[in-house]
């Protein structure tokens, strides 16, 4: 897509809470350390992609760098990008600080990034529901096209369940349910995710992976509104 054209999405665009503040990002860097195994996780992640030290890996929405340079050990190369400058400053200043080599940082996204590799696997963590549907849609073609064929594709994200009646009692269930769980900052950033980003509904993002070509191997729900799914890209879908 050519990223001049003037009606394109501006992925750069701040919506929700600031990460250009240097604070705000080492707190959620912080933050993220504390509440999550992420040491566990990168080890599940590498399981399902079945990860080999030759993979090429592209990592789509780093945030800090975590998972990145976690999987760093484990692979010939990842590239690792970010809308946020102020991240992937702080994610560089890590691989710098940890004596990581084959790990690049770049500061782009979904629709911008322009690299021209060609990747064993794709993995984007709550970071998709920053575009709007339709530029869901474009992502994930992007994406596609990306992979190697048998390339797969790490999904993780919030998606609201589309079976719900109720959904204000269902939105203040998930934020009580966060502010006990985290507390009160973190219950005011999912206000603000709900309110002002762009989560979908299930049916919607499944739709969307299946209409690029993705054969989705695995879709879990759980928690009452996150979602992982894991996707293949094969020759026959090219």
């Amino acid at each position: 897509m050519n990223q001049n054209q003037k009606w394109q999405y501006d992925e750069f665009k701040q919506v929700g809470v600031d990460y250009a503040d240097i604070e705000e990002v080492q707190a959620y860097d912080l933050r993220m350390r504390r509440m999550r195994n992420i040491k566990q996780e990168c080890e599940h992640i590498r399981g399902l992609l079945k990860t080999t030290p030759s993979d090429s890996i592209l990592e789509i929405g780093t945030g800090t760098g975590e998972l990145a340079l976690d999987f760093s050990d484990y692979c010939r190369r990842v590239i690792a990008i970010d809308v946020s400058p102020t991240m992937i400053k702080l994610a560089q200043e890590k691989a710098t600080s940890q004596n990581k080599s084959n790990v690049e940082f770049q500061n782009a996204g979904f629709l911008t990034y322009e690299g021209t590799e060609s990747f064993d696997a794709i993995i984007t963590q709550l970071s998709l529901h920053h575009l709007p549907d339709y530029w869901k849609m474009v992502a994930l073609r992007k994406i596609y096209n990306m992979l190697k064929d048998g390339g797969k594709l790490y999904l993780r994200d919030v998606v609201f369940p589309s079976q719900i009646k109720d959904y204000d009692g269902y939105f203040q269930g998930i934020i009580s349910g966060i502010r006990k769980v985290a507390g009160e900052k973190v219950a005011e950033e999912t206000v603000i995710h709900i309110r002002d980003e762009f989560s979908t509904l299930d049916w919607i993002l499944e739709g969307l992976l299946k209409s690029v070509g993705f054969n989705i191997e695995q879709a879990n729900y759980y928690d009452g509104f996150m979602a992982n799914y894991l996707c293949l890209k094969t020759e026959r879908n090219k």
